[in-house]
Parts: C-alpha cells; sequence; structure tokens
C-alpha cells in the first residue's frame, strides 16, 4: 500500500488563508514572488541556516528538522528554544504584528511535532514579526489542536486527489502572489455562468412546455 504524500507545515497556513493558494502551491507546483513573499524569504534567510547557540541556560536551535508521524507532517522550525528539556517554537514572520490565526496554526502544528519527537508538553511558543521587532507567546488550546488536525487532513486529501479549490474573489486575493496564476475573478465569473445555465436547465425540465390546444369537434 501507497504511503500518503507528507504535508509540509507551511502548507497549513497556505490551506488557513486559502485553499486554492495551498493547492496551487503544494498540487501544482506554482509561486510566484510579490513584495510580501521577498520580504518573507528574506526573514527566513536568517533562520533557514542550521545552527545552535546558547545563551545563559537556554539553547536555541535553529531551522531544526520537524515530524509527526500520526499527522503526517514534515517540515522544520525557524528557532527552537530549549528551556532544559522542554522545546519552545518561535516562527519568523516578515512585517507587523497582525491579527489571525493562520500562523498561530503553523505554529501549534510545530509544537505537536515536538511533542511526538520528544515525549513532552508543548503548551506554548512564540510568534516574531521581523519588521516590528514585535514578540508574542501563543498557549496552545485544544481548540488550535484539534484545528491542526482537520487542516492537515484537508491538505492531505488534497494532495492526494489532486483537488484545486474553487478560488475565494475576496479581500485574501489582493496581496496574493499567485493572483495571476489563479485569476480568481476569471474563475468565479465562469463558475457563475455555469450555475446560470444550470439552474435555467432545472426551470425548463421542471415546467416543460404544454402541447397546443386543439379543438374537438
Amino acid at each position: 500500500m501507497n504511503q500518503p504524500q507528507p504535508v509540509m507545515l507551511s502548507a497549513l497556513e497556505h490551506y488557513s488563508y486559502c485553499p486554492r493558494q495551498c493547492a496551487l502551491i503544494h498540487v501544482e507546483q506554482v509561486w510566484s514572488e510579490n513584495l510580501y513573499t521577498m520580504r518573507g524569504r528574506d526573514v527566513h534567510e536568517h533562520v533557514d541556516e542550521v545552527s545552535s547557540h546558547e545563551q545563559g541556560s537556554v539553547r536555541s536551535e535553529r531551522a531544526l528538522p520537524l515530524w509527526s508521524r500520526r499527522l503526517n507532517l514534515v517540515g522544520k522550525a525557524d528557532q527552537v528554544e530549549f528551556y532544559g528539556d522542554l522545546p519552545y517554537p518561535v516562527e519568523y514572520k516578515s512585517g507587523r504584528q497582525r491579527k489571525g490565526h493562520h500562523e498561530t496554526l503553523q505554529l501549534c502544528a510545530q509544537a505537536l511535532c515536538l511533542e511526538e519527537m520528544f515525549g513532552v508538553t508543548v503548551d506554548k511558543g512564540a510568534l516574531y514579526w521581523h519588521g516590528s521587532r514585535e514578540r508574542r507567546e501563543i498557549v496552545f488550546s485544544d481548540a488550535m489542536r484539534d484545528e491542526v488536525a482537520k487542516v492537515a487532513a484537508a491538505v492531505g486529501a488534497l494532495l492526494e486527489n489532486d483537488m484545486l479549490p474553487p478560488p475565494v474573489n475576496d479581500k485574501r486575493c489582493e496581496g496574493c502572489s499567485l493572483r495571476e496564476a489563479c485569476l480568481p475573478a476569471v474563475v468565479a465569473d465562469q463558475g457563475r455562468s455555469r450555475r446560470a445555465v444550470r439552474e435555467l436547465f432545472m426551470i425548463e425540465e421542471s415546467n416543460p412546455p404544454r402541447p397546443p390546444f386543439s379543438k374537438v369537434g
């Protein structure tokens, strides 16, 4: 029996933001740069090199490989701080601190990988925004952990079935680097046209034409 394709940790954030974006990147292998992706790449160039250092009693590992057999996840952490034997994941992001749970979902997934790898409970981690030099601690709730499992399963199904979900065609598309490849407005218009044709066909089927009236004489 073939093993399912591993799900990249980064795919969870992509799927949470937009399932179609996730499929374009991880199924269709489409990628394009814009200002936001270039900033992100520049930030990660500083944390993607494997290194280890200690500051006081805290040991930090950069670009640490991560995996979870239970959730079929693979990837790496930007940085993991070790307080004794307890790992604490830190995910680096470009720009300034913003609201939203997409980054939090990916961070929680890293924590679940670390729990499985080290046999400990990882209750919290941190997001660090390079642009504003802000760091926010995240506590991993049961609901957050459940969402990671659901999204990991959804991405796994996407990969297994080579699915390409329809575009969202909303405000998320404005800053997306894959907008030209996705064509959200064009595809959405085509979808509306197909639905209109189907609805018209259903109306005609439910109201068949009556035979012409004829006199009996």
